[in-house]
């Protein structure tokens, strides 16, 4: 196994939104369909968007749902 696998940012939280994000670990659909055939570039991308979606999450908690 690589030595710098980015791992899969999944809590075990498994329910997507109605605006297609997973409200566990905040990613879309596609992005965790397609996380295991990413490269690492990419899946830092995500967790990017990750942190800019849980911040507007939190910011406003009624769009979690």
């Amino acid at each position: 196994m690589p030595q710098n696998v980015i791992p899969s940012p999944c809590v075990d939280v498994c329910v997507l939104n109605a605006d297609d994000l997973c409200i566990g670990c905040y990613r879309t659909g596609d992005e965790i369909s397609l996380w295991w055939a990413m490269g690492d570039a990419e899946k830092k991308d995500v967790y990017e968007r990750i942190k800019v979606r849980e911040r507007q999450a939190v910011a406003s908690p009624d769009r979690s749902e």
